[in-house]
């Protein structure tokens, strides 16, 4: 929801009429103008930002479909036998088609028609970025080879990055924090300015009134499609601000703090050196230099410790970690879909015995409540369903952000001024607030603006200006009744 400066400001030949929301009495009838002159300036400078976010993230809930279309190749196969090949068999074929990778995970094909992932790291590439061969599972043929990120092929990858920053790398990020930071913030102001307007029919609250004309009009779309919205772009607001780079970070320490940090399976082989668990951890020579702890002596091969954890319940949608100095095998779950799959163990190369075990239910559950949310907003829970809720959002952001502008055209005094546009709420509602408000709204204001930075400095950057603008438009006004 970008700017429903909900007022009914009006042009020069409605001067006189009575307005449509009569001054109400209490705390509402103070804190109204603040919010909106709050939802004013907040909606028309950052809806440029929310409207780049929209955008991207439309293009981004799309490129899950575009991906299988484009990757068609690479992704799927056509069942060749009964049953697929020894992972070993897969592995060696990827390893003969890109010998100057270095394998570190196999994602086993996770249906019939799907290819086997050998993920490799090589040089020359991206940091972040790892080879992926693709391989049938049934006859061993390479399908062909890709840079991607985490799970991302190129097209996605790019799509995510867009999204994210621009293009712009680090820097580019500050936009999609701001976004974010501010997403909640006009969403929920909208909210209330529109829940606390007088109507004479209740329908008008969720449905927009097709009888009205101009302004008003505009209006009730906005209000109405804002109003059905909300509960996603709240959702996205607080999801996206897992991803940010400030705000991120302190949700990050609440998150340990509160005992909500995501648990990780115990890879460290028994008997191994102290510290195994950390894979640069290792005897220290007499110098003080380090040395990496032995590779294993023994390894009891992919296919094994697949069907270890396969026997320990862990089944669906594989994602297998090789073995590392120190380290066992670590097998993963890592379909997301209603219901989950996350599951993980570990096992010891060494004679193929379960080493530990994770459920995805002992997760504390603010892990698993940050897991669901950010899912959500990646379009993973719910599959396709998930995807065309994203899609939708993104485009009721858009329209509101238009609507917002368009409103705030329409109140501008055409007969004085045909070149200027709507002006905001006066100056001063925050003097009108009672003490018992301002203090409490004063107090949580501050508190979030130091949790969310983004928030919090563009915030003061706004108050700022405005206190410039106001000063300087006093001492016009002085000048004008002097002279």
């Amino acid at each position: 929801m970008s700017l429903d400066e909900v007022q009914d400001v009006r042009t020069p030949d409605a001067d006189h009429r009575p307005p449509a929301d009569p001054p109400r009495r209490g705390g509402w009838a103070a804190l109204r103008p603040l919010l909106l002159r709050l939802h004013f300036y907040a909606g028309l400078l950052i809806a440029p930002l929310l409207f780049a976010a929209a955008a991207t993230g439309l293009l981004y809930a799309a490129s899950w479909q575009a991906e299988s279309v484009v990757y068609a190749d690479e992704l799927t196969v056509a069942r060749g036998g009964d049953a697929p090949l020894a992972l070993s068999a897969q592995v060696a074929a990827a390893r003969g088609a890109a010998p100057q990778g270095t394998v570190v995970s196999v994602w086993p094909a996770p249906d019939a028609e799907s290819t086997t992932r050998v993920i490799m790291e090589s040089r020359g590439l991206p940091e972040g970025e790892t080879l992926t061969v693709f391989v049938d599972p049934y006859t061993a043929e390479v399908r062909g080879q890709l840079a991607t990120v985490g799970d991302a092929l190129p097209l996605r990858a790019w799509l995510s990055e867009f999204h994210a920053n621009l293009q712009l790398g680090d820097f580019g990020r500050n936009y999609s924090e701001l976004a974010a930071s501010w997403l909640w913030v006009v969403v929920l102001g909208g909210l209330a300015l529109w829940m606390g307007r007088r109507r004479k029919r209740k329908a008008e609250l969720v449905l927009p009134d097709r009888k009205a004309t101009g302004r008003r009009r505009t209006l009730s779309w906005h209000g109405t499609v804002g109003l059905w919205a909300v509960a996603g772009l709240v959702v996205l607001s607080a999801t996206g601000l897992t991803w940010s780079r400030y705000a991120g970070e302190n949700i990050g320490r609440l998150q340990d703090r509160l005992g909500g940090a995501t648990p990780a399976v115990s890879a460290a082989v028994d008997g191994g050196p102290a510290g195994a668990g950390d894979e640069h951890a290792g005897h220290v020579m007499t110098d003080g230099t380090q040395m990496p702890p032995p590779a294993p002596t023994a390894d009891v091969g992919i296919d094994r410790a697949v069907a270890a954890a396969r026997a320990a319940g862990v089944t669906a949608s594989l994602q297998v970690t090789l073995p590392t100095p120190g380290k066992g095998y670590v097998i993963k779950e890592k379909d997301k879909q209603v219901p989950v799959h996350l599951d993980a163990v570990s096992v010891d190369p060494a004679d193929g015995r379960v080493m530990d075990e994770l459920r995805f239910a002992e997760h504390p559950l603010l892990a698993q409540l940050t897991r669901f949310g950010i899912d959500l907003h990646m379009g993973l829970t719910f599959g396709l369903a998930n995807q065309l809720a994203l899609a939708a959002l993104a485009v009721a952001v858009m329209f509101l952000v238009v609507w917002g502008y368009r409103m705030w055209w329409l109140r501008r005094p055409t007969r004085e001024r045909r070149l200027s546009v709507g002006r905001a709420q006066p100056r001063g509602a925050w003097r009108k607030l009672p003490v018992t408000v301002l203090l409490p709204a004063a107090a949580v204001t501050a508190v979030v603006g130091w949790f969310i930075p983004m928030l919090g400095i563009s915030l003061v950057a706004f108050l700022a200006v405005d206190a410039v603008l106001g000063f300087a438009a006093g001492r016009r006004a002085r000048s004008a009744e002097t002279a």
